[in-house]
C-alpha cells in the first residue's frame, strides 16, 4: 500500500470513514503511519548493496554517501570472490575501517551491505505488501492512543467512556504492532545469519521503547 491507501485502512480499523465528520485529519493520520513506519525499519529494513572504493594505502572508507543509514551489516573485500569474503570492519561517524593487516594499494571496489528506513509516500512504498497489515495496526495504535491522551478529560459525544474503548482498542493494537516487528525481527536475523554473523542486539531490540 501506498500512504493514501495505508490511511484509508487504517480509517477502517478505526471506524473514522465519515468524510464529513473525521475525528483524525489526514495529516495526523500520516503522521502516526510514519512513526509506525519508522519503527518497523527498526526491526524490518530496507536492504541495500552498495559499492564504495578503497583509496591506495588506506583501510578507512566513506560511507558518507549511504543517506540514512540505520546499520552496516556486512563488507566484502576484495570482491568477486566464492564463497564471498567477508572482512572485519569497525565504524566510527561516516567511516568504516577495515580490519586487515595490509592495507589495500590500490583502489578497489568494495561491496557494502547495509540497511535504511521503508519510505511510505503518497503514490509508492518499499514495505512489502505482506507486510502491510503491521503498519496498519501500528498507526491505528498510535492515532488511538495519542487521541485517548487528548479526550481523557473532555467532555466527547460519544460518551464519557469513548476514550476508554479507544485506548483498550489503541493498547491491543500497540501489542500486536509490537508482536509482529519482534517476529519479522527474529526472522530477519535467522536468515542474515546464513550469511555472517554477529553477537550484537538487532536494532529494533536497541531503539524500542514503550509508549
Amino acid at each position: 500500500m501506498n500512504l493514501a491507501q495505508m490511511r484509508a485502512a487504517v480509517r477502517q480499523d478505526l471506524h473514522d470513514e465519515d468524510s464529513g465528520n473525521y475525528r483524525w485529519t489526514d495529516a495526523v493520520l500520516e503522521r502516526h503511519i510514519t512513526r509506525a513506519v519508522a519503527e518497523f525499519s527498526l526491526a524490518s529494513p530496507l536492504e541495500q548493496k552498495t559499492t564504495l572504493q578503497t583509496t591506495a594505502g588506506s583501510r578507512d572508507i566513506s560511507i558518507a554517501t549511504l543517506t540514512d543509514l540505520i546499520k552496516i551489516e556486512a563488507v566484502e573485500w576484495p570482491v568477486g570472490e566464492f564463497p564471498p569474503a567477508r572482512v572485519g570492519f569497525s565504524q566510527w561517524q561516516t567511516t568504516i575501517t577495515l580490519d586487515i593487516v595490509n592495507a589495500p594499494s590500490a583502489v578497489e571496489n568494495v561491496y557494502v551491505y547495509w540497511t535504511k528506513p521503508h519510505a511510505m509516500l503518497t503514490g509508492s512504498t518499499t514495505v512489502p505488501v505482506a507486510l502491510d497489515h503491521i503498519i496498519a495496526a501500528g498507526g491505528a495504535a498510535y492515532a488511538a492512543l495519542d487521541w485517548t491522551s487528548y479526550a481523557a478529560n473532555r467532555v466527547n459525544a460519544g460518551g464519557e467512556d469513548v476514550w476508554g474503548r479507544y485506548k483498550a482498542f489503541g493498547d491491543e493494537r500497540l501489542r500486536y504492532f509490537r508482536r509482529e516487528c519482534n517476529r519479522v525481527a527474529r526472522a530477519n536475523a535467522v536468515r542474515q545469519n546464513r550469511m555472517y554473523t554477529t553477537d550484537a542486539p538487532s536494532v529494533f531490540e536497541q531503539n524500542r521503547v514503550k509508549y
